[in-house]
């Protein structure tokens, strides 16, 4: 049972007070109802709405130009942006350009028209450099297990080729696996490896792109013996495949080279 209210009856001011009074009260109650639904469908609506993504901007962070040294600058104000050189030219501002402190390898950079080109080349004259070559045995396996990898190419009797499959994730990366397309395995390991302490260059492609980075001599050797090094590992490559070429020291700007 609801709340009884009494009435004083027969006096008409009070009775229409408490009429007005319990009117008031209804009317509170039924203001407070419809407010209390309100926020109801708020909160419903809000559990309901999916919390907005915010959208956060990708600040692309620009690297900072190279800065180059005093001698680069120097040696660039030389160089004919426009012109197309001949290797005898461009060997001859090679030779012009101010040297780093010590003796800088000069470099072929070759854009070709395809990825995969691969071969090798005996060069004329030395690179300057030179390549360890070592024959796979126990000793060898030993030291390739140890994670010791002092060898820039890596020679081997078929009969070890089952020893060193384990080895081929190590090596393989590397360029370093013997392999017949190679020329590096060979019943006769020691004649491979004269060829290849010769001066034998294997080049290739970079895996990705068409790419072609090669040293051929150092900067203090001879002019003609730079050029004819250059020349025969051009003719290695296949002028058809060369689209561009260039060459540079070490630290000096590049010359575009005309093939």
């Amino acid at each position: 049972m609801g709340k009884i209210r009494t009435r004083i009856l027969g006096l008409e001011e009070i009775e229409e007070k408490q009429k007005k009074e319990q009117k008031e009260k209804s009317a509170t109650k039924k203001t407070q109802k419809k407010k209390e639904i309100k926020e109801e469908v708020k909160t419903e609506e809000k559990k309901e709405k999916k919390p907005e993504k915010k959208v956060v901007e990708d600040k692309k962070v620009v690297p900072e130009p190279r800065k180059r040294g005093k001698k680069y600058q120097e040696n660039k104000k030389m160089v004919d942006k426009n012109k197309l050189y001949s290797l005898k030219e461009a060997v001859e501002m090679l030779k012009k350009f101010k040297k780093a402190s010590f003796d800088e390898s000069v470099e072929l950079h070759l854009v070709v028209d395809e990825v995969g080109l691969k071969g090798e080349v005996e060069l004329p004259y030395s690179t300057g450099k030179t390549v360890r070559v070592k024959i796979v045995d126990d000793k060898v396996l030993e030291e390739i297990e140890k994670g010791k990898l002092d060898f820039d190419v890596l020679v081997a009797h078929p009969s070890f080729m089952p020893k060193l499959t384990k080895f081929a994730k190590i090596l393989g990366p590397k360029g370093l696996m013997p392999n017949p397309k190679a020329g590096t395995i060979s019943p006769n390991p020691e004649e491979i490896v004269k060829k290849f302490s010769k001066g034998v260059l294997r080049w290739k492609t970079e895996p990705k792109f068409p790419l072609i980075h090669q040293m051929i001599a150092k900067i203090s050797v001879k002019e003609e013996e730079i050029v004819a090094n250059a020349e025969k590992f051009i003719d290695a490559v296949g002028k058809k495949h060369i689209k561009k070429a260039y060459i540079k020291t070490t630290m000096s700007p590049s010359l575009k080279l005309q093939i």
